[in-house]
């Protein structure tokens, strides 16, 4: 059974190489290395450090990620200000005074009152002139 697990971490690992053997292919130069991507077509050159392979992106691969970032921070910006106006343009400024407020629920106390008053003037007229049946207690 350990052996099984085994073979099984160890080929995991060596099919994930044998794709990125598959997608790059290194050049060897003077100054180093070229990798160049397969799938995107990016090139980078690369400079063997201790037992490893670093590798740097291209001048004008470099170039058009700074465009984007820059693009992306012109964004930012934008939005930025946006968000600004729309913050300042809020209602609030709008929203009546505590005094307002007083004196508007203040006329409805008195409306709400006033109908009341009313309601009970026509239950005391209409409705308590036949009294109440008695229950059926069977």
């Amino acid at each position: 059974m350990r052996l099984a697990i085994a073979a099984i971490l160890i080929a995991t690992p060596v099919a994930t190489f044998a794709q990125d053997t598959e997608r790059f292919t290194l050049e060897r130069r003077d100054s180093g290395w070229v990798r160049l991507d397969n799938d995107s077509g990016e090139i980078s050159t690369c400079e063997e450090r201790g037992n490893q392979l670093v590798c740097r992106l291209a001048a004008d691969d470099r170039r058009a990620l700074e465009d984007e970032i820059e693009a992306l921070r012109e964004r930012i910006r934008d939005l930025d200000q946006r968000l600004t106006a729309l913050e300042s343009a809020r209602p609030s400024a709008d929203l009546p005074s505590d005094d307002e407020l007083d004196r508007t629920l203040g006329f409805m106390e008195k409306f709400f009152r006033g109908f009341m008053d009313i309601v009970r003037d026509l239950e005391r007229d209409f409705g308590k002139s036949e009294p109440d049946p008695e229950p059926d207690r069977t």
